[in-house]
């Protein structure tokens, strides 16, 4: 039998990205979002999931309209509280929605939360008709119309032209 020889291990070279890794999220205005008293403050997208990570912010005494979480959503509480019914989340707490949760949470205090969305959200209207798709493009065209998507950087992977 031959003998395989192997070479001694070797550190990885470092290689460092060419642009800022860092941003101050502060810097960025609040745009509104699709349903009234809620706004978000976008920091990236995944244009091959269509998910998107932001700042959620939530005014008091609002319950979100009936969703389909077609990607999980992920975050940690910053401020208030939210939840749906008896099981609630507060500041300092991490919040997991399954992919495929259907639900309409709700809030007393309003909340400002960071959230990882895994994929899309599908809104309804109140008699079961689609209202509307929430994914990264959607986050993206709305972050750009309020100047507040100049530090995402996408691959250009299509040229829009009117028709």
């Amino acid at each position: 039998m031959n003998a395989v020889t192997v070479a001694e291990p070797k550190p990885p070279f470092v290689r460092h990205q060419k642009v800022n890794v860092f941003f101050n999220p502060a810097t960025l205005p609040w745009t509104e979002w699709v349903m009234p008293h809620t706004w978000f403050k976008l920091l990236n997208v995944d244009l091959k999931t269509g998910g998107f990570t932001m700042l959620l912010k939530v005014g008091p005494n609002t319950q979100a309209p009936i969703h389909h979480h077609i990607g999980a959503i992920e975050g940690i509480m910053l401020e208030g509280e939210f939840g749906y019914d008896e099981d609630r989340g507060a500041t300092g707490w991490y919040v997991w929605e399954e992919t495929g949760a259907i639900h309409t949470p709700t809030t007393t205090t309003g909340f400002v939360l960071y959230a990882v969305v895994h994929g899309p959200l599908a809104g309804y209207e109140e008699d079961g008709r689609l209202a509307g798709l929430i994914d990264a493009e959607m986050m993206l065209g709305l972050a750009r119309a309020n100047n507040a998507a100049d530090h995402i950087r996408v691959p250009l992977l299509y040229e829009f032209r009117e028709a």
